[in-house]
């Protein structure tokens, strides 16, 4: 953990109807100074979206090599490379070449970051996912974080429903094709 991070627990009763993934999850997340409430809200959730046996979070900014969120196969195989944010062109281009498979969870506007990937070299830039929340529901999201958190997340239909310390917020689920 970085010096000087905040750390921040979320205990979540995870419900993904259209993954068909139930699980409590106990998730302590360092916050590093640097690090916005926005981004470690997305950060959170995508990792509740891609939740999965052998998930984990990076050492984050302390290890550039690695995205935010990685799965590993039980044989420590780098099964998928999960990217928050708005990753450059090289990163995703990396991380697709080491990963069975490549997704990126944003709270920026994706057209934008669609855009500074055009015309870049993306390994297999046709798997890789780009899944979008609306900056306003982050926004929200990130001001109900405290230090200790409870949280109801379900997924239905690519429609998000949270319920974050006692209050509920949704959102849908955007996807972006890369082309």
């Amino acid at each position: 953990m970085a010096a000087g991070a905040t750390v921040h627990t979320f205990e979540i009763t995870l419900a993904d109807v259209d993954r068909g993934v139930y699980e409590e999850v106990s998730l302590r997340v360092a916050r590093h100074p640097s690090e916005t409430a926005a981004f470690m809200m997305t950060r959170v959730l995508a990792f509740c979206l891609e939740h999965q046996e052998g998930i984990a979070f990076s050492e984050g900014i302390a290890t550039a090599d690695e995205p935010a969120i990685v799965v590993r196969d039980l044989t420590g195989a780098l099964v998928a490379w999960i990217e928050v944010g708005a990753p450059d062109a090289e990163r995703l281009h990396r991380g697709s070449c080491a990963a069975d498979r490549t997704a990126v969870y944003t709270h920026r506007e994706p057209a934008k970051l669609l855009a500074s990937w055009e015309g870049k070299r993306i390994h297999r830039r046709e798997g890789v996912a780009l899944h979008s929340f609306d900056r306003a529901f982050i926004d929200a999201a990130a001001a109900l974080v405290e230090r200790r958190n409870a949280a109801t997340v379900s997924v239905t239909e690519r429609h998000l429903y949270l319920e974050l310390n006692g209050t509920s917020i949704d959102t849908a689920i955007c996807d972006h094709p890369l082309t």
